[in-house]
Protein backbone atom coordinates (compact mmCIF):
# COMPACT_ATOMS: atom_id res chain seq x y z
CA UNK A 1 0.00 0.00 0.00
CA UNK A 2 2.46 2.30 0.80
CA UNK A 3 4.62 2.02 -2.45
CA UNK A 4 1.33 2.19 -4.48
CA UNK A 5 0.70 5.26 -2.58
CA UNK A 6 4.25 7.19 -3.11
CA UNK A 7 3.76 6.66 -7.03
CA UNK A 8 0.55 8.04 -7.24
CA UNK A 9 1.24 11.25 -5.33
CA UNK A 10 3.60 13.85 -6.42
CA UNK A 11 5.69 16.59 -4.81
CA UNK A 12 6.11 14.76 -1.45
CA UNK A 13 8.98 13.82 0.23
CA UNK A 14 10.43 10.54 0.24
CA UNK A 15 10.60 11.08 4.22
CA UNK A 16 6.95 12.14 4.08
CA UNK A 17 6.13 8.32 2.78
CA UNK A 18 8.57 6.76 5.73
CA UNK A 19 6.70 8.73 8.07
CA UNK A 20 3.61 7.22 6.61
CA UNK A 21 4.69 3.65 5.90
CA UNK A 22 6.06 3.61 9.83
CA UNK A 23 2.49 4.98 10.99
CA UNK A 24 0.69 1.96 9.01
CA UNK A 25 3.09 -0.59 10.01
CA UNK A 26 2.79 0.16 14.04
CA UNK A 27 -0.80 0.50 13.59
CA UNK A 28 -1.23 -2.25 12.07
CA UNK A 29 1.29 -4.42 14.49
CA UNK A 30 -1.02 -2.76 17.43
CA UNK A 31 -4.71 -3.63 15.73
CA UNK A 32 -3.85 -6.87 13.88
CA UNK A 33 -0.58 -8.27 15.39
CA UNK A 34 2.47 -9.03 13.55
CA UNK A 35 1.43 -12.45 12.11
CA UNK A 36 -1.60 -10.87 10.27
CA UNK A 37 -1.31 -11.28 6.29
CA UNK A 38 -1.86 -7.40 5.50
CA UNK A 39 0.94 -6.57 8.79
CA UNK A 40 3.54 -8.53 6.59
CA UNK A 41 2.76 -7.19 3.73
CA UNK A 42 3.51 -3.08 5.46
CA UNK A 43 6.46 -4.92 7.12
CA UNK A 44 7.85 -5.65 3.93
CA UNK A 45 6.96 -2.92 2.20
CA UNK A 46 8.74 -0.54 4.42
CA UNK A 47 12.89 -1.58 3.85
CA UNK A 48 12.20 -0.83 0.33
CA UNK A 49 11.66 3.07 1.43
CA UNK A 50 14.32 2.68 4.47
CA UNK A 51 16.61 1.50 1.45
CA UNK A 52 15.97 4.27 -1.00
CA UNK A 53 16.10 6.82 2.20
CA UNK A 54 20.19 4.59 2.43
CA UNK A 55 18.70 3.24 5.75
CA UNK A 56 20.53 0.00 4.56
CA UNK A 57 21.02 -1.61 7.87
CA UNK A 58 17.60 -0.66 9.37
CA UNK A 59 16.22 -2.29 6.21
CA UNK A 60 18.07 -5.44 5.87
CA UNK A 61 17.01 -5.78 9.65
CA UNK A 62 13.23 -5.48 9.17
CA UNK A 63 13.50 -7.38 5.75
CA UNK A 64 15.06 -10.21 8.06
CA UNK A 65 12.66 -9.54 10.64
CA UNK A 66 9.70 -10.30 7.92
CA UNK A 67 11.21 -12.63 5.53
CA UNK A 68 11.03 -15.34 9.43
CA UNK A 69 7.40 -13.71 10.17
CA UNK A 70 6.23 -15.09 6.85
CA UNK A 71 8.11 -18.35 6.67
CA UNK A 72 6.04 -19.19 9.92
CA UNK A 73 3.21 -17.78 8.56
CA UNK A 74 2.89 -18.98 5.15
CA UNK A 75 5.84 -21.77 4.89
CA UNK A 76 8.82 -21.04 2.85
CA UNK A 77 7.67 -22.56 -0.62
CA UNK A 78 5.59 -19.22 -0.37
CA UNK A 79 6.01 -16.60 -2.90
CA UNK A 80 5.82 -13.78 -0.63
CA UNK A 81 8.41 -15.46 1.82
CA UNK A 82 10.91 -16.25 -1.27
CA UNK A 83 10.95 -12.63 -1.83
CA UNK A 84 11.78 -11.35 1.52
CA UNK A 85 14.39 -13.68 1.50
CA UNK A 86 15.73 -13.00 -1.66
CA UNK A 87 15.74 -9.24 -0.56
CA UNK A 88 16.89 -9.72 2.61
CA UNK A 89 19.83 -12.24 1.02
CA UNK A 90 20.82 -9.41 -2.19
CA UNK A 91 20.92 -6.54 0.51
CA UNK A 92 23.22 -8.58 2.70
CA UNK A 93 25.34 -9.40 -0.14
CA UNK A 94 25.52 -5.56 -1.23
CA UNK A 95 26.54 -4.44 2.35
CA UNK A 96 29.48 -6.53 2.27
CA UNK A 97 30.73 -5.82 -1.10
CA UNK A 98 30.54 -1.78 -0.30
CA UNK A 99 31.98 -3.14 3.74
CA UNK A 100 35.00 -4.45 1.45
Amino acid sequence: MGRMISYQIEGVEAWEFDELEVQVMETMLRVLGEEHLDTLTSMNNLPFTWKSLGRDHDALELMRECSVLRKQKLGADHPDTISSFEASSEWQTQSFTVGS
